[in-house]
């Protein structure tokens, strides 16, 4: 695999494409992935020429990208905006106590637990506040269903179908109510115009303080790393 010289080296990742036009360089959210896409007929020493005079920018991406935590027993994790220890517990059962979750069973498996814990959580919290704007704006949703995007926290499909990252339940309750109103919002609005902002302030106003801090630290919430299974695709 060709690599960017520095300090440290990067790996950089070819991807010929019969679509591309001109060189283009990606860096995947996940896990830092460096991709630099290129024409069929263009030439590896063009592509790296290409990467090397973008190198600044790779370098700034990459720092930029969330410290990847992992998370077992005796870590620290965010749930519903506060931090919560997970501990090793007692019976079949998940237990949130306090600012302790008890997690039973093997070690190994504890962050997969616990991200299946968050997900029903998520659900409930996410499936509540959905009905209750819904049903301040008289409108209905046809679904709801929880995903682990990273270029957006919901969305609102033309036929009503709503999705959510259920990474929102790590941010404070006010954070993921903000996104529930918003998605809902487009059930009335499916757009962003001054009209659709109007919507979103009449279900929860004083909306502009969530939004600004999904933008300026959401992007922490995915750098919890909840196992070899884990898929940004769930």
């Amino acid at each position: 695999m060709p690599l960017l010289p520095g300090h440290p080296p990067v790996e950089i990742t070819l991807r010929r494409s019969a679509r591309s036009r001109r060189f283009s360089l990606r860096v995947s959210r996940l896990d830092g992935r460096v991709t630099l896409s290129m024409p069929l007929r263009a030439r590896e020493a063009e592509a790296l020429r290409f990467a090397a005079e973008q190198e600044g920018w790779i370098r700034r991406t990459l720092a930029a990208m969330p410290q990847q935590t992992a998370v077992g027993l005796g870590s620290a994790l965010p749930i519903e905006g506060r931090l919560v220890t997970l501990c090793p517990g007692e019976g079949r059962r998940l237990r949130l106590d306090g600012d302790s979750l008890f997690i039973p069973g093997e070690a190994a498996q504890a962050g997969v637990r616990a991200q299946a814990f968050l997900k029903l959580m998520a659900r409930d919290r996410l499936a509540g506040a959905c009905d209750r704007y819904a049903a301040q704006l008289g409108r209905g949703y046809r679904s709801l269903t929880l995903r682990d995007t990273r270029s957006r926290w919901g969305s609102c499909a033309h036929d009503g179908a709503l999705m959510f990252s259920w990474r929102l339940i790590m941010a404070r309750p006010a954070v993921l109510n903000y996104v529930a109103a918003h998605e809902v919002a487009h059930l009335a609005e499916m757009n962003h115009s001054p009209a659709f902002w109007a919507v979103v302030g009449r279900l929860y106003p004083g909306w502009q303080r969530q939004r600004d801090w999904l933008r300026g630290e959401g992007q922490a919430l995915h750098g919890y790393r909840f196992g070899p299974l884990a898929d940004a695709r769930d």
